[in-house]
C-alpha cells in the first residue's frame, strides 16, 4: 500500500499499492468484471482495513458507479447465488467460491432528525461515497482491478497510529447515523484503538441522539462491542460518555458512590473487573465456553446490576445489598427484552446474574450431596459459564480470603466431579417417571401427578437414586399420608383430580 506523506501525514494518499499484500482472486475477477462492462468498482470499507491488520475476511464489500440493475447484468451467470433484499438502499448481495459479497452503488445517506429510517441517495463518486462512511480506517478504498489505494482522508495513518476519526465533523457524521457512536465504543472494543478526543466529545454531547436507533440496531452493536478482545474499553467509553444512559442505563447506574469509609467497594469498576477476569477464563473452541461467549461475557457486566435498588445503610455503618441477585435477574430481563434478545439469550443471562451468589456461604458452612445436586441441577446447561462467573466475582484484594474462596470453588467442583461419576448429575429426574407414578397410584393426568413428580423429585435430590422398588415404596407411604387421599383412587380422588381440589 501507498505509506503516508512523510513530511505532512494529514496528505491523503491516491495511487499504487507499495506494501506487497494478497487479495482473493474473486475480489479481482469482480473488478475485472465490472471494468469490462464500463463501470467503476472498488474493494471497500473494513475488508480494506483488515489488509492491513493482516486479517482474511470472509464478507467482502465493494463500492460502484453502476445502478443495482446493472449489477445485477454483470454477475449473471457468475454469481453462484444472489439476493436483493437491500437493493431499495442500492445493494446487490451475492454469494461465490464460498465468499459473501455486497455490491453497492455510490450513496449519501442521511438521517432525518425525528426518524429511525435512512434517507438514501445515490451519488456519483467514489471519494464522495468514502466521506459519508463512519471512521476514516473504514473509508479507504482499493480500485479494481489495478488495486490503486483511495484514501483522502487518511485511514492508513490512523490505523498505524490506532486512533478512531471520522473522515469529516464527527458531529456531522454522527447526525447522519447516530448508530456510529455506538461503532466507535465497538471499535474500541475490537482493534484496541483510543478514540479520538473530538469523537469523545461529540459523543456525549450528541448521546440522546441514539434514541432514534432502533433496538434490533443497537442489540447487534453492543453483542458485537461485548464480543470484541477488549470489552471493558468499549463499555467504559459507553458509560463515560453517556451513550449507555440511554441504551443500557442499568450498567451506568453501578457507578454508586463510594462512602468516604470505603465499606463497600466501586460496583461498576468491580463488574469491569468481573467481566475481564470472565473472558480470561473462556476456553478454545473445543472447551465448554469457547471464546468469545457473549452470555458469560454479559452476565459478568451486569450481575450486579440489583445492587443500586437494593443498597441499604445498616446500623453500624454497614452497607447492605439484600436480594440483589434476584432484582437484578428481574432487572436485566427487562433490559434485554427492550434490546431485542431472543428468549434463550434472555434467560440465560438472567439465570446465571440469579445464581452468581449461591455459592458463598460454601466454605464456611459445606453442602450437603443433596445441595450440590441442586446447585448442578439449577443451573442446568449453564453450569461451565457459573463456575466462570462466580470465580471471576471475586476481585477482592485480600489475597487470603481470595485463596479460601478459590480453595472452596476447587473443593465444590471436585464434589460435582464426584457426585456425576455416580450419578448423572446434569441430567437429574425422579426415580419413576410420570407414566410410572400413575400406574403406582391408579390415577391418570392430572396436577396430581406434577405433586407426586416434585415429590420423588426432592427424595432423589436429598438422597440420591434409588431402585425402581425402593422409588414406589416411597411415593406410596407418601401418597398414604396426603389426608384428602385417604380412601385411594376411589371416586373422591378422581373428582380432586379433575378439579385439582388441594392444590
Amino acid at each position: 500500500m501507498a505509506e503516508q506523506n512523510e513530511q505532512d501525514p494529514q496528505t491523503p494518499v491516491v495511487g499504487p499499492p507499495t506494501v506487497p499484500f494478497s487479495v482473493e482472486p474473486v475480489v479481482l475477477e469482480l473488478g475485472r468484471r465490472f471494468v469490462d462492462a464500463g463501470f467503476e468498482v472498488s474493494l471497500v470499507g473494513g475488508p480494506v482495513r483488515d489488509l492491513f491488520l493482516g486479517r482474511r475476511s470472509p464478507d467482502l464489500d465493494f463500492t460502484t458507479n453502476a445502478s443495482p440493475d446493472e449489477t445485477l447484468a454483470v454477475i449473471k451467470g457468475w454469481a453462484d447465488a444472489h439476493w436483493e433484499i437491500g437493493r431499495e438502499f442500492g445493494t446487490i448481495g451475492l454469494r461465490k467460491d464460498g465468499f459473501q459479497l455486497e455490491v453497492t452503488t455510490y450513496r449519501a445517506e442521511a438521517y432525518d432528525p425525528e426518524s429511525r429510517k435512512p434517507i438514501v441517495a445515490f451519488g456519483s463518486t467514489l471519494e464522495g461515497d468514502l466521506e459519508r462512511r463512519d471512521f476514516s480506517m473504514n473509508a479507504m478504498a482499493l480500485r479494481l482491478p489495478g488495486l490503486e489505494l483511495v484514501d483522502p482522508f487518511g485511514g492508513v495513518r490512523d490505523l498505524h497510529a490506532g486512533i478512531l476519526r471520522t473522515p469529516g465533523a464527527p458531529e456531522d457524521s454522527f447526525s447522519d447515523d447516530p448508530l456510529r457512536m455506538m461503532r466507535a465504543a465497538r471499535f474500541a472494543s475490537q482493534l484496541k484503538v483510543d478514540v479520538a478526543p473530538e469523537v469523545r466529545e461529540a459523543m456525549a454531547a450528541m448521546a440522546g441522539r441514539l434514541s432514534i436507533v432502533s433496538s434490533e440496531r443497537i442489540r447487534d452493536e453492543l453483542i458485537k462491542l461485548i464480543n470484541g478482545a477488549a470489552p471493558r474499553v468499549g463499555v467504559d467509553l459507553l458509560v463515560e460518555s453517556g451513550i449507555a444512559d440511554v441504551m443500557l442505563p442499568e450498567v451506568s447506574a453501578l457507578r454508586l458512590e463510594v462512602d468516604e469509609h470505603h465499606r463497600h467497594k466501586d460496583v461498576y469498576q468491580h463488574s469491569l473487573t468481573v467481566l475481564d477476569q470472565a473472558v480470561a477464563l473462556e476456553t478454545g473452541p473445543d472447551g465448554p465456553v469457547p471464546a468469545p461467549d457473549f452470555v458469560l461475557r454479559f452476565a459478568a457486566l451486569v450481575h450486579d446490576i440489583g445492587k443500586p435498588a437494593t443498597r441499604r445503610f445498616e446500623q453500624g455503618g454497614a452497607v447492605s445489598f439484600r436480594h440483589h441477585d434476584v432484582v437484578g435477574a428481574k432487572l436485566v430481563k427487562k433490559r434485554m427484552r427492550e434490546l431485542r434478545f431472543d428468549n434463550e439469550t434472555i434467560k440465560s443471562v438472567a439465570r446465571l446474574v440469579e445464581l452468581h451468589m449461591r455459592f458463598y456461604g460454601y466454605g464456611d458452612a459445606g453442602w450437603t450431596d443433596s445441595a450440590v445436586r441442586r446447585y448442578v441441577t439449577d443451573a442446568g446447561p449453564l453450569l461451565e459459564r457459573l463456575h466462570r462467573l462466580t470465580r471471576s466475582d471475586v476481585t477482592t484484594r485480600n489475597q487470603r480470603k481470595a485463596e479460601r474462596l478459590s480453595f472452596a470453588y476447587d473443593d465444590l467442583e471436585s464434589r460435582i466431579a464426584e457426585l456425576a461419576e455416580q450419578e448423572e448429575l446434569a441430567a437429574i429426574r425422579p426415580d419413576l417417571d410420570g407414566q410410572q407414578i400413575m400406574a403406582a397410584l391408579g390415577i391418570g393426568p392430572s396436577p396430581l401427578v406434577g405433586r407426586a413428580y416434585k415429590f420423588l423429585l426432592d427424595e432423589r435430590m436429598e438422597h440420591g437414586p434409588v431402585t425402581e422398588d425402593a422409588a414406589r415404596a416411597k411415593l406410596l407411604e407418601w401418597w398414604a399420608a396426603q389426608p384428602e387421599y385417604d380412601d385411594g383412587a376411589g371416586a373422591d380422588t378422581q373428582a380432586s383430580a379433575e378439579t385439582g381440589d388441594g392444590q
